[in-house]
């Protein structure tokens, strides 16, 4: 799936990868800014639909249980993939218990 998005993505410096907790998954080539470079896709694997859940929230990322962007080569400098992911999966602040 990742490798037919990037096909179809000749912009693209990666693809976003967004896994649900119902087993659904969210997926969208970024280009070297951040930006979208392909339509969300949204798909769960074995099966011809997305569940009723993601039809009704789509994919609430309260939902998110992984995330990361699968690098297509040649891979961006790290302090550029840093900066791309920040922009699309966002950061998170560590608290102490």
């Amino acid at each position: 799936m990742i490798e037919g998005i990037l096909e179809g993505s000749p912009d693209a410096v990666g693809v976003a990868v967004i896994r649900l907790n119902c087993g659904c998954h969210k997926m969208a080539a970024v280009n070297n800014q951040g930006e979208p470079a392909s339509k969300i896709i949204m798909y769960r694997d074995q099966a011809e639909c997305i569940c009723d859940q993601c039809k009704q929230d789509n994919g609430d990322f309260m939902r998110v249980t992984e995330q990361f962007i699968h690098w297509n080569t040649p891979v961006p400098k790290d302090s550029v993939k840093e900066e791309i992911a920040a922009k699309v999966l966002g950061t998170t602040v560590q608290t102490p218990n």
